[in-house]
């Protein structure tokens, strides 16, 4: 018991490479055993809000009969092996006896010998306080401690009832796990539980890790602990829009001007000039006659696939058997019957549709980009499919609006890249481009133009109707117009430079070509997406745990059912704002882990036979051509961007700055001058202020302010 008492008092900041440890200590401590693993892993990595030096979970500790003793012992020893070099006097004569003259200016924090000393005289203060607290628990307090679960909080418990009233009190009811109402019916907490325990078991329970991305220093984050930076290589805001200065300086203006939400659905004051204009902006994206623009993409495929399916008589939905949940959901609201076809696979597809009379209502619903493998539809070959057997073509341009294309319209646009660039802005359609053809395209705001909300572009006619006709759009709350103004403004500024499109390009080759180097398994595609394959939902979950916790890389790996079992992976995002020296340590470190874990390398696969298209073959690796040519990203010109160097500034291209201002002349007024990305607020002291808190809790009795969704970093595959 000592030992896990010890292993708890580490403070916040240490507590993630010991968080393995706790799944140890469970057997030996009931309320460990009883509590759910997220809410040790909340409390763990949590900072207690009294006591900063200490973890919540550690506070939790001081209060417990045998653990509070133990902790007490703990800060004793710390103080008794630190107080020596406590004080600025003593470390001065530690630096002169040992030679050390630090130069003028230095502080004792820079000194990490002192800098350990006084955090861990804060840490024994700490303990103390805590447990000074705990002996004035109120008798609510303890109830509720042993109602939680904690078998000596209950004794105790029981023990100071027993003092109270002469006669012995009846037992009390059994409470269900986590306090939960007892419904006298079907169990239907026992339900939750178990499904919950299905997804640990299979590994495919998915914790959401506490990441928040700082304007200033994209693509670094903060994570629990505001301290603590890590950078982030899984975002999918591919072009570092979310922070880019001219789109912050039109959403604070749009915020000043016309406050925070829209006050309504669309058909309920939440239609003004900027969600009209931010749709007109998109329909010239496309070169489309009209666009209408929902909460998010995954609610504009629902919607728009549901509608279409249920309207029009006897309709067929072909999907490409990689599409993504929102297009699969779509359909399954819809009612009409779906035909899944091989994933690109041309032939299967054509053999499916000649089934059906060309009269027959169709739909081929495909994406341009597939984010979790980086492969591209064939969008030209399955319109001539649709014309050929009478279907409309459904185009999913997620993964592609604003990365692909001389104006960020897609991978149709792409296709015919020379022409597009010629025709500029015009909003008129080229007659025969891939664009042109196809009928319906659907895109996020959410990814490269680093906002959120989703859309669809399309005839007139057929956007009336869905407009008219879908709940997913008719009863949603319009999106606020600080973010449409946003998300407009991005999509001026993309369609005006190009820059930043071929410098992620160039740095996902350069990426993809160091793992190559090292043997790294990369899934082949001519796209941006960069995924390691792992093929083990354990292994790519311990692999994610370890970069974050050791080297400060963020990657989430990806599970089960976002890919299938055996094909766990790591999705790399590489974006233009990563610089050579961040490339440099995340392949370094994923080539590092890849040996600590033991991970199967290419080799191991070509072994193995080969699993998501890795190592399908003996010889070399068959190359995968990029969409992307060399003379496209400037690379015979010369007019590549180069790829930063650490302190270097992104670069924000003065035209279309221009270009996204002009846009909000008429809304906002004119402006000119640097760009203003920020607005400064003057805080004055006041005086301080007692609240009442409220103690709503979550899960096994934590409260709320406490219950921080992070989970731990840890690096063993069994915890």
């Amino acid at each position: 018991m000592i030992q896990k008492v010890v292993a708890l008092s580490f403070p916040p900041s240490t507590t993630m490479d010991k968080l393995s440890s706790l799944a140890r200590f469970k057997n030996a401590c009931p309320f460990l055993g009883k509590t759910a693993p997220s809410t040790l892993r909340s409390l763990s990595t949590a900072v207690s809000p009294r006591f900063p030096s200490l973890s919540a979970l550690t506070e939790r500790a001081t209060a417990c009969p045998v653990m509070g003793p133990a902790l007490d012992v703990r800060s004793k020893q710390i103080v008794a092996g630190y107080a020596s070099v406590a004080a600025n006097a003593d470390v001065e004569k530690i630096h002169k006896d040992k030679g050390v003259f630090p130069p003028p200016g230095a502080t004792v924090e820079m000194c990490p010998h002192a800098s350990a000393a006084r955090a861990a005289a804060r840490m024994a203060e700490d303990l103390a306080a805590a447990a000074r607290k705990k002996a004035q628990l109120s008798k609510d307090e303890v109830a509720q401690a042993a109602a939680a679960g904690c078998p000596f909080h209950q004794k105790a418990a029981a023990e100071a009832r027993k003092a109270a009233a002469p006669a012995p009190a009846p037992a009390p009811t059994p409470v269900t796990a986590h306090n939960a109402k007892k419904h006298s019916g079907f169990d239907y907490e026992k339900f939750y539980i178990n499904e919950l325990d299905k997804k640990r078991k299979d590994a495919s329970y998915r914790y959401f890790n506490n990441i928040n991305r700082l304007a200033n220093k994209f693509p670094v984050a903060h994570t629990a602990r505001v301290t603590d930076e890590v950078e982030v290589w899984c975002a999918n805001d591919y072009l570092g829009m979310g922070n880019n200065p001219v789109i912050l300086e039109t959403m604070h203006r749009t915020l000043d001007k016309y406050g925070h939400g829209a006050g309504g659905t669309r058909n309920i004051a939440g239609n003004g000039a900027n969600h009209l204009a931010l749709e007109q902006e998109l329909a010239k994206l496309h070169r489309k006659p009209a666009a209408l623009v929902f909460s998010s993409c995954y609610v504009a495929n629902d919607a728009t696939l549901s509608t279409l399916g249920s309207k029009l008589p006897d309709c067929i939905l072909f999907s490409d058997t990689m599409n993504h949940a929102s297009m699969i959901q779509g359909m399954r609201h819809s009612g009409a019957k779906k035909v899944i076809f091989k994933h690109n696979n041309l032939e299967d597809l054509e053999n499916k549709l000649k089934q059906y009379p060309k009269e027959q209502p169709k739909i081929i619903a495909f994406e341009s980009v597939y984010s979790m493998c980086g492969s591209i539809g064939p969008i030209k070959e399955i319109c001539d499919l649709a014309e050929k057997y009478g279907a409309l073509t459904f185009l999913d341009e997620v993964h592609a609006v604003g990365l692909y294309g001389p104006r960020g319209a897609g991978v149709a646009e792409h296709l015919d890249y020379d022409a597009h660039a010629a025709a500029g802005d015009s909003p008129d359609p080229i007659p025969g481009s891939v664009m042109d053809r196809v009928d319906i395209i659907t895109g996020t705001l959410g990814k490269a133009y680093g906002a959120v909300g989703g859309y669809i572009a399309g005839s007139e006619e057929f956007v009336d109707m869905v407009r008219s006709y879908a709940p997913g759009f008719i009863f949603t709350t319009s999106l606020p117009p600080a973010t449409v103004a946003g998300a407009r403004a991005s999509v001026v500024y993309q369609k005006n430079y190009v820059g930043d499109r071929q410098l992620k390009q160039v740095n996902v080759r350069e990426v993809k070509r160091r793992f190559t180097e090292l043997d790294i398994p990369v899934v082949p595609g001519p796209s941006h997406i960069v995924p390691v394959l792992v093929g083990d939902a354990a292994l790519a979950k311990a692999a994610s745990d370890k970069l974050l916790s050791e080297h400060n890389i963020y990657v989430q790996s990806i599970n089960y059912p976002t890919v299938a079992r055996g094909e766990e992976r790591l999705r790399i995002t590489v974006t233009p704002r990563h610089t050579l020296e961040q490339m440099d340590k995340l392949v370094k470190a994923v080539d590092q882990i890849f040996n600590e874990l033991g991970i199967n390398r290419l080799k191991d696969w070509k072994r193995l036979g080969g699993r998501a298209g890795v190592g399908m073959t003996a010889g070399p690796e068959p190359e995968v051509q990029p969409i992307w040519t060399d003379a496209q990203l400037g690379l015979l010109d010369g007019t590549t961007p180069h790829t930063l160097r650490n302190g270097e500034k992104a670069v924000v291209d003065k035209h279309a700055v221009t270009m996204a201002r002009a846009e909000f002349n008429d809304l906002l007024g004119p402006i000119s001058g640097p760009v203003q990305c920020s607005r400064t607020v003057y805080q004055h002291a006041q005086p301080e202020v007692k609240r009442q808190t409220h103690r709503m809790k979550t899960g096994a009795g934590v409260p709320l302010s406490r219950d921080i969704p992070v989970p731990p970093p840890a690096v063993s595959v069994s915890a």
